[in-house]
């Protein structure tokens, strides 16, 4: 059975910091590469943070140096540590596992003075 289970998520003002994880069971997150998307209350999904097989990751232009993905091979886990949030990173999100068709039930991230 495959599990994705997100943890993490917190109200933090806005300038702070946060570190999502997602523990994997019933795939290997090193085959599949892995990833985290976003949704907000009336907002289409957006992808936010992906990282490949082979460990190359790629970000939404939104994100960009302030996100960043990582994995623990050993754990089968997956983290996006967030850095000088914003308002607008308000969202659930959510992990995935690429081209599986998997994901996670989500963690609420609230940015908010």
């Amino acid at each position: 059975q495959v599990q994705l289970v997100e943890s993490g998520g917190d109200l933090v003002q806005p300038g702070g910091s946060l570190r999502l994880s997602c523990t994997v069971s019933g795939i290997i997150i090193t085959i599949y590469g892995m990833g985290w998307y976003r949704q907000a209350p009336g907002k289409q999904r957006e992808m936010v943070a992906t990282i490949t097989s082979s460990g190359s990751t790629n970000y939404a232009d939104s994100v960009k140096g302030r996100f960043t993905i990582s994995r623990d091979n050993a754990k089968n886990m997956v983290y996006l540590q967030m850095n000088s949030l914003k308002r607008e990173d308000t969202a659930v999100y959510n992990c995935f596992a690429r081209n599986t068709g998997y994901w996670g039930q989500g963690t609420q991230v609230t940015v908010s003075s």
